[in-house]
């Protein structure tokens, strides 16, 4: 018998990955236009969600888009069936398929659009080009029996518990005696009815980020023998990590302006780009940023990038730029495309993981409304 995932399982795990709260305010993210209150067989990641994208959805079976670009993003004062968004959005619901959106807090994520882009440009030493909030950090505090500690330190530590540095799975250990008495009703692991129990255990600590406290809660519990755990979580003064927008970084080797140029538009597999500065200039400290970036030229200005790659740049914006000294490198909005495969395999390894059979697959529109020719 065929075992589907439940539409809000999948997208739980989805995130734990990229949480709405890392969304910049007012963003319109989320459970867009129908329900996750059903079990999924087949999932499909897209950029956009338009007419043509919907039909291939329909083609193909899908049961839940997960996109980028919310279908939703002003207010509807009409929905007229007759003329294209309307005619969409009939489709969505005649045909039962589900519609989540993750723009602004997929950027930020970690592995995220701006992650994405930056690899495929080769940066190095990069780090966050716009700041928009920290991921505080969290302590964890567990205690288990002596035989069962391995355990429980590898799932907090596989659930991403324990990351200081380049460093996995840290944790402190101290050994100590635990004492209960497990009263009526209760189906204790370790002693019996009425009677107080002595049990030699461990004392686990770990840090973790809290934007995946849940996650390590889940899996401390679910390896934990207990049937009632007894475990601690403490907020800790300790800087977290910095979250935000686009990314910063350096080139293996100093290149042209002209060559970096070239090298954009194969990476990200467009026919054209549009570049700001003179082509013979060296590059090597490249900011980048998904989607329009014309509010953060000064950010990238600020931080001494050499060259800053993002899209819709604006005339007048340029000029500033230009007459500033940044180099500008412009592929498109619609590079950040490059989220649909890597989505896909996060998702998937969830999937295989848990042994369900829902599909996930990539949209195979092309959704760039722009031709070179």
């Amino acid at each position: 018998m065929m075992k589907f995932a439940h539409g809000q399982t999948i997208i739980q795990e989805f995130e734990v990955f990229s949480p709405k709260k890392y969304a910049m305010e007012g963003d319109k993210i989320g459970l867009q236009i129908g329900t996750l209150n059903k079990h999924v067989k087949k999932i499909m990641i897209a950029l956009d969600v338009l007419e043509s994208v919907v039909d291939e959805a329909i083609e193909l079976g899908v049961d839940l888009i997960i996109a980028h670009h919310p279908i939703i993003f002003r207010p509807i004062k009409a929905l007229r069936t007759d003329q294209a968004y309307g005619r969409t959005i009939e489709k969505l619901i005649k045909n039962d398929i589900t519609v989540y959106a993750a723009h602004t807090n997929l950027d930020v994520a970690d592995g995220g659009v701006n992650d994405l882009m930056a690899e495929a440009i080769g940066l190095e030493n990069t780090e966050v080009l716009v700041e928009t909030m920290e991921d505080p950090l969290k302590k964890v505090i567990v205690f288990v029996p002596e035989e069962q500690a391995p355990a429980v330190r590898e799932a907090i530590g596989n659930a991403g518990a324990g990351h200081i540095g380049n460093y996995s799975h840290c944790t402190f250990n101290t050994a100590g005696t635990g004492t209960f008495k497990p009263g009526e009703g209760t189906n204790p692991y370790i002693g019996e009815q009425g009677k107080m129990e002595y049990v030699s255990e461990v004392k686990v600590e770990s840090v973790f980020h809290a934007s995946i406290e849940k996650k390590i809660i889940r899996a401390m519990l679910k390896a934990h023998p207990y049937e009632e755990p007894a475990y601690d979580i403490y907020d800790m003064g300790n800087s977290g990590k910095t979250l935000g927008l686009g990314r910063l970084g350096e080139l293996p080797d100093e290149m042209t302006l002209e060559k970096f140029a070239n090298h954009v538009k194969k990476v990200f597999d467009v026919k054209g780009v549009r570049v700001v500065g003179d082509l013979t200039r060296p590059v090597k400290k490249v900011a980048v940023l998904g989607g329009d970036g014309n509010k953060y030229v000064s950010t990238a200005l600020f931080k001494g990038a050499d060259v800053f790659v993002t899209g819709d740049l604006y005339y007048h914006v340029v000029h500033d730029a230009m007459m500033e000294g940044l180099a500008m490198v412009d592929p498109g909005h619609n590079v950040e495309k490059i989220m649909k495969d890597a989505v896909k395999e996060r998702l998937l390894s969830f999937i295989k993981a848990k042994g369900y059979d829902t599909e996930v697959i990539s949209s195979e529109v092309h959704t760039d409304p722009f031709q070179f020719i």
